[in-house]
């Protein structure tokens, strides 16, 4: 995808520049990330960013098996946390219009506004990658394929 978005260096360097400063400033754990990434990206039907996104959800603890069916709605392995980040990223991906003010205040509860920002920037820029990802017939690189879980 790198070698893609090198073909339009601003895009390279703002996108990816943004997403290395929130790495660096991490205001929302890895696991609600990987949860956000990785749901968007399968109710999306992104393979790649499937791909990459299935194993470093494992890294955070999760099954494999939880990880295939995280889209389900009585998926094991989930706490309640995971499963609100889950439905959230579920709801901005499918239809963000009707994100409720319940949902949102369910979020409160456990988030902060710049992590709600944050998990809402980092689910409607996977689907950018979605979108792009998929537009463009990205291909899933060799290593990737062979991370995935299951």
């Amino acid at each position: 995808m790198l070698r893609v978005f090198a073909h339009r260096p601003p895009a390279l360097r703002h996108i990816f520049g943004l997403l290395l400063e929130s790495a660096s400033d991490a205001v929302i754990s890895k696991r609600h990330l990987e949860i956000v990434l990785l749901t968007a990206s399968k109710a999306a039907a992104c393979a790649y960013c499937v791909a990459h996104h299935a194993p470093r959800l494992t890294e955070q603890g999760l099954s494999p098996d939880t990880v295939e069916r995280i889209l389900e709605p009585d998926v094991p392995g989930l706490d309640p946390v995971d499963r609100l980040v889950r439905d959230y990223a579920v709801q901005v991906t499918r239809d963000p219009a009707r994100v409720s003010d319940a949902l949102f205040a369910r979020l409160r509860e456990h988030f902060t506004e710049e992590q709600v920002v944050e998990l809402t920037l980092r689910t409607a820029l996977c689907a950018f990658f979605n979108r792009f990802n998929e537009s463009l017939g990205i291909e899933i690189e060799d290593d990737a394929l062979t991370l995935l879980p299951g």
